[in-house]
C-alpha cells in the first residue's frame, strides 16, 4: 500500500521508519477492511525522507509504502477452528482473527436441542454434541465484511456437508464409509477425541 503517515511533534527525535511503523500499526492492525479482510500486521515500511508541514499543524507528513498481512475469508473456503461460544441459535467458531457463525440449521441433519445448563447443542437422534472448545471443520457460505472492528463483520458457515463437522465425527463417518468397525464411545471418550 501507499499512503501518507503523520509523524507527531513529540516523536521528532526518534528514527523516522520506526515511528512511521508504530503509527501505521496503530492505524491498521486489528482493523477489517472491506476490500482486504482483517489486517494482521503491517510489514516492510518504507518512508520518504522528505516530509510536508501544514500551516497550523505541528506534525510532519511523509509518503510511505508498506505491506499488509491480511486474512480474507472466501466463500466456499473450508476452514478449521475452535468453537468459542454456543448459543440457542448456533455456534461461533474462531477462524484465525475472526469468528464465524454456524447457524443451528447448518449443524447436522438432525433435530438439535440447546442444553443451556451444559452450554451445548445436542442432536436428538445422533446424540452428537457441540460444546465450547471443540475443534470443527466448516465451509464458509456467506461473507459480509464491514470496515472497522472485526466484530461487526459477519461470516456464515455450514457443517451440513460430507466431511464437515466435529473432527471426531468426520473420522467416524470416514470409517463407516470404509466399512471399518468402530469401538463404542462414551461421552468422556467423545469429548477427549474432539479436542
Amino acid at each position: 500500500m501507499n499512503g501518507v503517515v503523520r509523524i507527531p511533534p513529540e516523536k521528532f527525535g526518534s528514527p523516522l521508519e520506526q515511528v512511521a511503523a508504530e503509527v501505521l500499526r496503530t492505524s491498521y492492525e486489528g482493523v477489517v477492511m472491506r476490500e482486504f479482510g482483517s489486517v494482521l500486521a503491517v510489514l516492510n515500511v518504507q518512508v520518504s525522507n522528505v516530509g510536508k508541514i501544514l500551516p497550523g499543524n505541528g506534525a510532519i507528513y511523509h509518503k510511505t509504502s508498506f505491506d499488509l498481512l491480511v486474512y480474507t475469508p472466501l466463500i466456499q473456503e473450508v476452514v478449521e477452528g475452535e468453537i468459542v461460544e454456543v448459543t440457542d441459535f448456533g455456534v461461533f467458531v474462531r477462524i484465525g482473527p475472526m469468528d464465524g457463525l454456524v447457524h443451528v440449521s447448518q449443524v447436522i441433519n438432525d433435530f438439535i436441542t440447546y442444553d443451556e445448563k451444559r452450554g451445548a447443542l445436542i442432536g436428538k437422534e445422533t446424540q452428537r454434541v457441540l460444546e465450547k472448545g471443540v475443534s470443527v471443520r466448516s465451509r464458509i457460505i456467506t461473507v459480509s465484511l464491514s470496515g472497522g472492528a472485526s466484530r461487526s463483520s459477519k461470516i456464515g458457515m455450514t457443517m451440513r456437508q460430507p466431511f464437515l463437522g466435529v473432527l471426531s465425527w468426520i473420522e467416524e463417518d470416514v470409517k463407516r464409509a470404509r466399512g471399518e468397525k468402530m469401538a463404542p464411545k462414551g461421552p468422556a471418550d467423545e469429548k477427549k477425541g474432539e479436542k
